[in-house]
């Protein structure tokens, strides 16, 4: 059989461009696994899901991993992680739950377990040595649970307490948001601290029955077997309406953000895990800030606004913890995500990629950041098409990959 030439540059061109295409293909390489909770409706027959992406080391884009798997309830509203990236767990407001996920290397999630609430549960967060599970409920009153966990298993509660406002103990109290203390050894005893404001002070739409500040942080520590011990002086004034909250590597900061003020609040942590306003704070955001993020590095702060469906960023003078000035290339303060972002992460291996979960957008955006200036640009194809209303995104290294961590 003969070919003319025109017929053999085509083929020659074929076969190149299909070994171009392999081989770009061997080229992607997976950093980290994105996984994100799809809320999916909120009826009775309406489960949640997780979704997995695999995100390319070179460029940040992602792809889909693995099938998604139900979140093992309704309604997912918040995720965390253990510190050796081998634990998932996924809060579920339609039902009550909290349910444990075994993370294979290849991004793979087995469920293994669940504990059910009293209440609503509404944040999670693990403790750095893996050994306590903080559950934060409620609609009508605040609660913090500790569960003990062992090889990631959900354990017994070791220790609960019950949140109030001093002298409103009758007021109806909404909890927001946690974090647990990264480096313990800087501070006395493993500190937790949780986000929370007062309905009877801060209703909009509806009938206002207390004279309380509306915005509050309460700070627990940790003692022997566990046992929660409320930290001297907690709770702390958080604005009106606390919607997020996360501590810098080095235990010496703590930022909230402040739904109804468009503001981020600072405090420096004093001996005895003690909260101190930063003093010249607070800190412009966009309009509705709803989550927080702060980089391995503990260089840089970055706020989801969902009303805008932006993420504001900020460098942080490590001396004082002050967001000293605007880390964006443009200039500008925000940077555009899709429909409402509500949840937030940098990603862990190279901390150098953002993601945020875009609820209305049923999607997640993603960002690169640049280690050196904190600035944020768009990642290839972005943003991400994910299941209903994602309302929460985590991620972990690929395989053996090492984390981005850099003690400032």
């Amino acid at each position: 059989m003969k070919f003319s030439k025109l017929s053999r540059l085509f083929l020659v061109s074929s076969i190149g461009l299909l070994v171009a295409t392999l081989f770009t293909a061997c080229e992607i390489q997976t950093i980290d696994y994105v996984f994100v909770a799809d809320s999916a409706g909120s009826g009775a027959g309406s489960a949640g899901q997780i979704s997995t992406f695999a995100a390319d080391s070179e460029s940040g884009a992602l792809r889909y991993g693995q099938p998604s798997v139900p979140s093992g309830g309704v309604n997912p509203v918040a995720l965390a992680v253990t510190s050796d990236y081998q634990n998932l767990y996924v809060a579920n407001q339609g039902n009550n739950s909290v349910v444990h996920f075994a993370i294979a290397g290849n991004g793979v999630l087995t469920q293994k377990d669940l504990v059910t609430t009293s209440t609503k549960p509404v944040s999670l967060a693990v403790n750095s040595a893996g050994t306590y599970l903080y559950v934060v409920s409620g609609t009508a009153s605040a609660t913090l649970t500790e569960y003990s966990l062992s090889s990631g298993t959900i354990g017994a509660v070791t220790s609960q307490a019950a949140l109030s406002v001093p002298g409103y103990a009758g007021d109806t109290l909404i909890p927001t948001g946690i974090t647990v203390l990264a480096n313990n050894a800087t501070v006395s005893g493993n500190a937790i601290y949780v986000t929370a404001y007062d309905q009877s002070a801060y209703n909009p739409g509806g009938s206002v029955t207390s004279t309380a500040n509306p915005g509050w942080v309460f700070g627990f520590t940790v003692g022997s077997g566990g046992a929660l011990t409320a930290v001297s002086g907690s709770p702390w004034k958080a604005g009106v309406k606390p919607t997020a909250i996360a501590s810098d590597p080095t235990d010496r900061f703590v930022y909230v953000t402040d739904y109804a003020s468009n503001q981020l609040i600072g405090y420096t942590i004093q001996s005895g895990s003690i909260l101190n306003f930063l003093t010249n704070g607070p800190f412009r955001t966009g309009n509705e800030p709803t989550a927080i993020v702060i980089d391995p590095r503990g260089k840089y702060i970055y706020v989801t606004n969902s009303l805008d469906s932006t993420v504001s960023a900020w460098s942080i003078d490590l001396s004082t913890g002050t967001p000293a000035g605007t880390a964006n290339v443009t200039g500008s303060p925000s940077n555009t995500t899709d429909t409402q972002p509500v949840s937030l992460v940098v990603d862990p291996a190279l901390g150098r990629f953002i993601y945020t979960a875009n609820h209305l957008g049923n999607s997640v955006s993603g960002f690169r950041l640049d280690p050196d200036n904190g600035t944020l640009t768009i990642t290839q194809s972005t943003p991400y098409i994910t299941g209903d209303q994602p309302t929460a995104v985590v991620a972990v290294p690929h395989g053996n990959t090492s984390v981005e961590s850099v003690t400032p």
